[in-house]
């Protein structure tokens, strides 16, 4: 039996409930049959998103919701998505998938949504193909009171009198990229010149800057030079990494399974790496990473769809322990992250949900957040155990290893909450509580989400195949983590 350590004494700083955030771009299935329904659509809905997704998406305590992109936010003009008449026009993502962008869900119907779940929003804001006048008027359009501006007046005059009051932005997305293929050097001169605009919007905003491609770190030294001579405006850099593939997403062999679990381990070094740039400028106290899309990216066809939603994947067991390590990394190490929204809501990548019609179900990842979301808010402290190195054939077919468990544990009050993610495939792991500087009382609740086979996940048919299973456990006495499973304890500190 291995000891596992809580070191109150430890405390690394506060986990921003941001750091559990999520993402609704327009592409696929994601917004339209995804969220939304439509008003008239005998699918139970309430002002036409989907009743059910509501409902279990409030339930986890979602922080925050980015829209509308991801790439779409590079061609679409907000004004599209208000009032009564709503053009059809082609968006970022046509050419792959054929489908034109309807507008039936704006800004008004977004904020909506948000209302309905408690959730903030996160505006992904057009840098590429417009001016920076076009992002101050969008934030004039949802911030300004009634009153005030004209743009103000005309948001009252569509059905919402009282600011939206949009606090976070995102000026541009993947710029290196889709983005307008910039060097960091010309997008940190746009940045400069938009966010010079926006920020002088007298309402609070949180401007948050495009920042690198997975492990790409020349792009943050070239972006922070560049930026070092400027008045900041900057209050967040982002950061996607996507740790891909290994195998197929549902029928993968167990080497593939660690391919997987290593290359999702990798966001660790990745966000201490350039966050060590961001330290190297000094920009630490103005501007945090905000990991705005991260998850496993599998080949398509293997969701519902069978392919017609563009990157829509099924989620297994797998997904949900790649899901349940990543944010134990971003756990701890909060004290440099802002925000973090897993990539995407509902049949896109990494979702939460899959639905179609008159169906939606949750995946195991759904089950993660719900099981970690008494981390929100808390302050992270550190945590020691034993660990055990697993070996397994890699890509390149050479012997690789990793430790076979992922932790992290916060306190907020009396409430203590332990997340451990059993890497292993192949054994299960027995562990015994042993706080310091802290004493705990003698029982705790325990929440487990493992399946006797790994590749588990739920389907239309059988919606509840993956779930968590709760008790109550001893903690003068060991626990067992299931190989290839997650647990969540939550005990309380003795005042």
């Amino acid at each position: 039996m291995k000891k596992l350590y809580l070191l109150f004494p430890e405390d690394l700083g506060t986990i921003a409930p941001e750091i559990y955030g999520h993402f609704a771009e327009h592409i696929g299935g994601v917004i339209y049959d995804g969220m939304w329904v439509g008003k008239d659509s005998p699918v139970e809905n309430t002002n036409g998103f989907r009743k059910f997704l509501i409902d279990k998406f409030k339930a986890i305590h979602p922080p925050v919701l980015r829209w509308p992109g991801g790439c779409f936010a590079e061609t679409y003009d907000w004004r599209d998505g208000i009032g009564c008449k709503r053009p059809v026009r082609p968006n970022w993502w046509t050419n792959w998938d054929g489908r034109y962008e309807t507008n039936e869900v704006g800004t008004h119907e977004f904020m909506d949504f948000c209302e309905q779940v408690g959730t903030q929003p996160y505006f992904a804001a057009n840098l590429t193909s417009v001016s920076p006048l076009h992002i101050r008027s969008w934030m004039d359009y949802c911030n300004s009171p009634e009153g005030t501006t004209s743009l103000a007046d005309e948001r009252a005059q569509n059905g919402h009198p009282a600011p939206f009051d949009v606090k976070y932005w995102g000026i541009g997305n993947e710029n290196w990229g889709g983005g307008g293929n910039m060097t960091p050097q010309h997008y940190a001169h746009e940045f400069r010149r938009f966010s010079s605009l926006a920020d002088n919007m007298q309402n609070e905003k949180v401007l948050i800057a495009c920042g690198p491609n997975g492990d790409d770190y020349a792009w943050t030294k070239n972006f922070l030079e560049t930026m070092d001579s400027s008045e900041m405006h900057m209050h967040g850099l982002s950061l996607h990494y996507y740790c891909g593939f290994a195998g197929d997403p549902v029928d993968f062999t167990r080497d593939e399974w660690y391919q997987q679990i290593k290359q999702a381990l990798r966001m660790e070094e990745i966000l201490k790496r350039h966050w060590s740039i961001v330290e190297a400028y000094g920009m630490q106290e103005h501007a945090k990473l905000v990991i705005d899309e991260w998850g496993c990216w599998h080949p398509d066809g293997s969701g519902p769809s069978r392919g017609y939603n563009l990157f829509e994947q099924q989620n297994t067991m797998r997904d949900a322990v790649v899901a349940a390590l990543t944010l134990n990394i971003f756990n701890n190490h909060c004290g440099k992250i802002l925000m973090a929204n897993v990539a995407q809501l509902v049949n896109n990548l990494h979702a939460l949900f899959l639905a179609s019609g008159e169906h939606c179900i949750v995946t195991p990842t759904y089950h993660v957040f719900d099981m970690y979301k008494g981390h929100q808010g808390a302050a992270a402290i550190r945590t020691a155990v034993e660990k055990e190195r697993i070996p397994f054939i890699g890509r390149e077919e050479k012997e690789e290893e990793i430790e076979n468990l992922s932790v992290s544990a916060s306190y907020k009050d009396d409430l203590v909450t332990i997340t451990i993610a059993n890497l292993s495939a192949q054994q299960d792991v027995s562990l015994c509580l042993a706080p310091v500087g802290k004493q705990l009382e003698g029982t705790a609740l325990m929440q487990v989400l493992a399946e006797e086979d790994y590749h588990a996940h739920n389907t239309f048919e059988e919606p509840n195949r993956v779930t968590v299973r709760t008790q109550s456990v001893d903690l003068n006495r060991e626990f067992t983590v299931p190989r290839a499973g997650v647990v969540t304890m939550e005990a309380r500190i003795v005042k």
